[in-house]
């Protein structure tokens, strides 16, 4: 069987017996919370905050609760197996760190310490263009540990071709293309703040460290920074592509390309159709269109659609073991994790974001066993009953 993550639940209670608790909360729903206290104001709304009202944050949340497990009983449920395979990928669990950007404003350890605990558990961490970390220095931190990455495309060909290189040489496995940010949301909490981390120069080790983009600037960052930002973000914001655009990323990707941001099955089938991989059911955990369809709601006509075909996965809303199951039970192949993990790192970098995962796998491991599931297969739609909402 597979690893047993509930053991973390008897190790907690153990350690408390001798007079130490957790260093902060096991409850996901309380992270946001304890992190708004260690967090300057900017940065914790650039992570917490959403598109306009908060609307589709709160549709999918919505979402989750308008599903319930049915438990079973007498399943001889006592071991579970969680591992899967996600587009080659091994993983013990169906959970993925989620591509999250600019990890340095929320520690100084930023994405080296994520993709040390996420190796350290066997996960899969997808690693953002926007990262505060070098492609090349994010690897060498997670060693032998899965890792895929996720991109911010690019207007200049040049630029984006070095950047694929240089991560499939780093070991990055599969490609995320984000699709739904090729311009950035209206977002009243960094508005009314006027923060965005990357007029700073934060967030941009990816092409401050890439030979091509620095081939084109006439000072070095380290020189004129302004001038580097400005090129930089009008080179991944501003243009909206077509279909057949996807064709330079299968010429310069030789692994799987996965689509993120899809949530009409419209989309979903296109993907299908142009030869991707995967698409990633999304909204952008609600950053960026505001009173947009939950994720989750749209997951189920897209498994129907291209499920046979392709591989499905789940990101946006994702909080508790219950969530991860009930998206498993409507055909996700896996899910992303985004927020919870890091307020961890807010709290304790490495160490933060292990027991926020751990927290999690348990959870997800005990929920499993307690209504009746042994095996991830075993999770159907049949395993939930609707709500009225």
């Amino acid at each position: 069987m597979g690893e047993r993550y509930s053991l973390y639940q008897s190790e907690l209670y153990l350690q408390a017996y001798g007079g130490r608790t957790p260093e902060f909360t096991t409850d996901p729903t309380k992270l946001e919370d304890s992190a708004a206290e260690l967090l300057d104001p900017g940065p914790f709304h650039y992570v917490a905050g959403g598109a306009g009202s908060g609307a589709t944050m709160r549709a999918n949340r919505d979402a989750f609760d308008g599903w319930r497990l049915v438990p079973r009983m007498l399943t001889d449920a006592t071991e579970r197996d969680l591992s899967t395979t996600v587009l080659g990928t091994q993983t013990p669990a169906p959970v993925l760190l989620a591509p999250v950007g600019v990890q340095s404003i929320v520690h100084p350890d930023a994405e080296r310490a994520t993709a040390r605990a996420a190796a350290g558990l066997g996960l899969p961490a997808v690693l953002s263009t926007a990262s505060s970390t070098s492609i090349e220095d994010v690897a060498a931190a997670s060693g032998d540990g899965p890792r895929w990455f996720q991109l911010y495309w690019p207007n200049d060909p040049d630029v984006c071709r070095s950047i694929l290189s240089r991560a499939r040489a780093a070991g990055f496995s599969t490609l995320v293309v984000t699709l739904d940010t090729w311009s950035l949301g209206w977002r009243p909490c960094d508005l009314d703040r006027g923060y965005l981390p990357f007029l700073q120069g934060e967030g941009t080790a990816v092409p401050f460290s890439d030979p091509v983009f620095r081939s084109k600037l006439e000072a070095p960052p380290e020189e004129d920074l302004p001038s580097a930002v400005l090129r930089w973000i009008s080179m991944i914001t501003g243009t909206d592509r077509d279909w057949d655009a996807l064709a330079f990323l299968r010429e310069h990707w030789d692994g799987p390309i996965v689509l993120k941001g899809i949530t009409h099955v419209d989309d979903a089938r296109r993907a299908a159709e142009a030869g991707m991989d995967g698409v990633i059911v999304s909204n952008h955990g609600g950053r960026q269109v505001d009173g947009a369809v939950a994720a989750l709601d749209a997951l189920p006509e897209i498994v129907g659609a291209v499920g046979s075909r392709i591989e499905v996965l789940f990101d946006s809303g994702v909080r508790t073991g219950a969530d991860v199951a009930k998206a498993l039970a409507l055909g996700a192949r896996a899910v992303l994790v985004g927020r919870p993990w890091v307020y961890g790192l807010a709290h304790g970098g490495e160490d933060g974001v292990r027991h926020v995962l751990r927290s999690l796998l348990a959870d997800l491991d005990l929920t499993m066993g307690l209504s009746g599931h042994r095996r991830l297969a075993d999770l159907r739609p049949s395993s939930l009953t609707t709500v009225r909402r």
